[in-house]
Parts: C-alpha cells; structure tokens; sequence
C-alpha cells in the first residue's frame, strides 16, 4: 500500500504520543492503530517513521533515557559504587513513570548514542578501581538486569504509583497459604516497601560484585 507521508506527523511527536498513550493502556494496548487514532491519522502513515512496533519501542525507550539523563547527573569524582547506586535510582525513578515502563526498556535497542557518555564514565571509574576490562562491563550489566528485573515485578504490583493491581492483598494471600507459613510470611517482604527493597538489593549486588572481583 502507497500512503502519502502526513504533514502533521514527525518522529518526535509520534514517540510522544505514544509514551502518553503507554501510562493510559499499557504495552499490551499500545498498537499502531491506536496511536494514528489519537494522532488522527491513517495507521499507515506511522509507517514512514516507524517500519514496525518494535522500532517504535526502540525510540521510546531511547527517549526514556534521553529523559532520566536529563533529569540525573552523577558527579564525576563519585565512586563506582556511588555511580551504580545513583544511576540505578535514576533508571528506576524514570521507568517507574510509565505504566509498563521497565517492559518496553528491556530488550529494545536504542537508536541514538545518548548512554555512551555514561557508560563511558562509568566504565572508565571501575577500570581506575582495578577491574578487568570484562570485569567492568560484566559488573554494570549485571547492576543493569537486576533494575530491570526487579523493576517490571514492581510495576507488575503498581502498574503507576498509587495504582496497586488487585489480587495482591497480603493479608488474603497469607490466609489461602496458611498450611505454609514461610511462604505466607515472606508476601509481607515480597510486595512491600519496594524503594527500601531495592536499595538494599542494589547494595547486594555491589557487595557481590566486590566479593567476585576483589576489588572494594
């Protein structure tokens, strides 16, 4: 099909579109059609921008981050504990502002070079530390996946702060566990106080990480 290319549309103002569009229906809700609607648009016309869905998931999370960078800085004489402690913060308090955020973050590759400036100085700080080449970049990964992972089961109870998913009442689900009392108890850990919980999570990986590579 031949469409001609709309002159309301550019790329900028599709992303955006459909960032809004993400914290209203979710990544399962979020389709082409339903953006070109809100654009008022014929879905095909997306199409000049974005070849399919996941390019436009590429652009999203890559506006994500143009976003969290613009809103965090890490001093740079900080440690390289420091650094991954305040950088994860800051990806965590930004995917936590879209519904569905850590989602689209995972597996989307990103478009532009915004996070090399970052990265670069995050693996410059641990090579000056004494870490391996493979070391640093296996260290910031591994910090990397746990925010992700640990991010989507968060929003997976609180799809937006103050939205809490039924079926999570803690109270309910220690008296259908009752016969297990370990497990019933661990829902009061499991699906609270996730800032506090991520912190020391965080601080778990960094421990891990001094421990496998020696270096403090």
């Amino acid at each position: 099909m031949v469409t001609e290319r709309s002159p309301k549309l550019d790329k900028e103002r599709v992303v955006d579109t459909a960032l809004r569009l993400l914290n209203e229906v979710g990544l399962d809700g979020l389709t082409l059609r339903t953006i070109a609607r809100e654009l008022d648009v014929k879905a095909p016309a997306l199409y000049w921008h974005f070849k399919n869905k996941q390019a436009l998931l590429d652009e999203m999370a890559t506006e994500m981050y143009r976003r969290m960078v613009a809103d965090a800085r890490i001093p740079p004489d900080a440690t390289w504990q420091e650094r991954i402690l305040a950088g994860h913060h800051a990806l965590r308090a930004g995917l936590l502002g879209y519904r569905d955020g850590a989602k689209v973050f995972s597996g989307t590759r990103f478009t532009g070079i915004e996070h090399a400036a970052e990265m670069e100085a995050n693996l410059r700080a641990l090579l000056e530390a004494g870490f391996s080449f493979p070391q640093a970049v296996r260290a910031t990964t591994t910090a990397l996946l746990f925010t992700l992972g640990f991010v989507t089961e968060e929003q997976g109870v609180w799809p937006l702060p103050g939205e809490r998913r039924e079926g999570y009442d803690v109270e309910e689900r220690a008296a259908r566990m009752a016969g297990f009392p370990l497990a019933a108890a661990a829902g009061a850990e499991v699906f609270h106080s996730f800032e506090e919980r991520f912190e020391e999570g965080l601080r778990l990986v960094i421990a891990g990480i001094e421990a496998r590579y020696g270096v403090t």
